[in-house]
């Protein structure tokens, strides 16, 4: 997938959204629901009531970039429905996207290394 760095911040929207939304309804809806500013890199995910298909929404500094994704088989493995909204990271957001299970993606544990070799 193409896709932004692994910095974005990504944001999933927990409570479905109609579908019919394009990038104006989506974008006023990070404004006036979710309070965050749709214009700062920030990717935003929204859900279908079906649980198969999600929404992305992202500026990438040009322009707002929609993409949309149906799951044929399956259902995407979502946070539980409450009002807000949630942060994945990066290997989540990915486990999301390809259909599996993010809940299970745990990030690594680094730190420095106490000397160099």
């Amino acid at each position: 997938m193409i896709f932004p760095s692994n910095r974005v911040r990504i944001l999933v929207a927990t409570r479905a959204v109609d579908f019919r939304k394009g990038h104006d309804g989506l974008t006023a809806l990070v404004q006036s629901v979710l309070r965050k500013d749709p214009f700062t890199g920030t990717v935003f995910v929204f859900r279908a009531k079906r649980a198969d298909r999600l929404k992305l929404l992202y500026w990438d500094g040009s322009g707002l970039v929609m993409a949309y994704k149906w799951l044929e088989d399956t259902t995407f493995a979502w946070p539980a429905i409450k009002d807000g909204m949630m942060a994945l990271n990066h290997a989540q957001f990915e486990a999301l996207f390809a259909g599996l299970d993010w809940r299970k993606v745990k990030a690594l544990d680094t730190r420095p290394p106490a000397a160099a070799e």
